[in-house]
């Protein structure tokens, strides 16, 4: 393991991962700041020792909850696939300057992803930043597949 983060790549790719993975994790204490901040929860076993009068006001979705736990479920559709398909791209061999422009480019879209779907920006911001990560991702699978295609 140690021979193997001497390459520079797999260093690359290990820092650009564990940020984008970071941000991942992140996702859920904000969750739940919004939960408690909005009083919006979404289990019976959350308001227990509440009245049930205020297990009624509690137990609702609120707008701002529901954009980060959907941002959060992208974050895991897309982060998931990302640290997959990179860490396979970069144990082939690929050039430096080339995986690095791969792993910033999504790292750089999915930080501007959740900052324009956690802000609200207007469209077509989010989905384009979306597409650019996607289209990283992709490009990184067909490198692998380009390279290590063995049917």
């Amino acid at each position: 393991m140690a021979e193997l983060m001497e390459n520079e790549v797999v260093r690359a790719f290990s820092t650009y991962a564990v940020i984008v993975v970071v941000k991942l994790l992140l996702m859920g204490p904000m969750t739940s700041y919004n939960r408690f901040t909005r009083g919006s929860f979404s289990n019976e076993e959350d308001v227990a020792r509440k009245s049930s009068e205020e297990k009624k006001k509690l137990l609702k979705t609120h707008p701002d909850v529901e954009r980060v736990r959907r941002c959060h479920q992208n974050d895991l559709e897309n982060v998931i696939p990302f640290v997959i398909v990179g860490l396979i791209y970069a144990l082939t061999g690929p050039e430096l300057s080339v995986a690095l422009l791969h792993f910033r480019i999504f790292t750089g879209a999915r930080i501007f992803h959740t900052i324009a779907y956690i802000g609200a920006l207007p469209q077509p911001s989010r989905a384009l930043s979306w597409v650019l990560g996607m289209l990283v991702t992709f490009s990184m699978a067909y490198r692998v597949l380009n390279t290590v295609l063995f049917l």
